[in-house]
């Protein structure tokens, strides 16, 4: 049986997710802006209402990752609460409503507790498992030293003050525990792990207005930025951030390890 986009059963409520409580607004007008089924700047565009173009087997694996959430086999309850609030403050869904969230943390839950690698481990660095493991402890302790209470239970602006020390290499607090790996190669890994779950999804591609699959179709308009004849036009629209966090704030940009999503394995 094919995918088909159900409706939602009741209202959709407005009350932002993350931590502060806080929501997107429109830049003109700063009115909050309400979570939408499909985010981003192609409205009305839904991938999987192409998935009869895809063989069965493209097929399957796409919907497997509507249909197949894994289940939190790795992270342990408190660590599990500690790093769905780190994944939230790196890939905020504000703009989504429920049905569409997409899943992050199971998924590379599933990539540490199946032992997924690229076969090798930097020499300043623990394996994935154990680099999670100890970040989980880390931020805690960083969340307790500094503002009293877990990480989960703080306010967005305060999660975000202590992720953008880690951004920066410069660990705010918990240095027993950062000392013992490179927090630049965590941050990249802990970043990638997030965006191959997140644009992997067709959730994300509705939003990026990517066609999906293009086996065994194929693309015909190659040239000059065209759209497919499925596909929709770009349709901009302004927002801000919330107040309660750094989003729209000027930061210095700093420079980021390069590395592959894993790195356990061998020297």
């Amino acid at each position: 049986m094919f995918w088909t986009r159900k409706m939602r059963q009741k209202p959709v409520s407005t009350k932002c997710k993350h931590a502060g409580g806080d929501s997107l607004r429109d830049s003109a007008t700063r009115v909050p802006l309400a979570p939408k089924d499909t985010p981003g700047y192609y409205p009305g565009f839904h991938t999987l209402d192409q998935q009869n173009y895809w063989d069965a087997a493209t097929r399957k694996v796409v919907l497997d990752r509507v249909n197949k959430i894994p289940p939190l086999r790795f992270f342990t309850p408190d660590e599990s609460l500690t790093m769905r609030a780190v994944v939230d403050r790196i890939f905020p869904q504000d703009d989504r409503v429920d049905a569409t969230h997409i899943p992050i943390l199971p998924f590379i839950d599933e990539r540490l507790y199946l032992n997924r690698i690229e076969g090798y481990r930097y020499d300043d660095m623990p394996s994935d498992q154990e680099a999670y493991r100890l970040a989980c402890r880390a931020i805690d302790a960083m969340s307790h030293e500094l503002y009293g209470n877990v990480f989960h239970a703080i306010s967005t602006l305060k999660q975000e003050t202590i992720l953008q020390s880690l951004h920066d290499a410069k660990p705010m607090a918990g240095q027993v525990f950062w000392e013992k790996m490179n927090t630049k190669r965590f941050w990249a890994m802990l970043v990638a792990d997030c965006c191959a779950v997140y644009y992997a999804h067709p959730y994300a591609w509705d939003e990026i207005g990517f066609g999906g699959p293009a086996y065994p179709r194929g693309y015909m308009r190659l040239e000059n930025g065209e759209a497919e004849p499925w596909e929709v036009n770009e349709r901009r629209y302004e927002w801000l951030a919330p107040d309660d966090t750094l989003s729209d704030r000027p930061q210095k940009t700093a420079k980021q390890e390069q590395s592959h999503p894993g790195q356990a394995g061998t020297h």
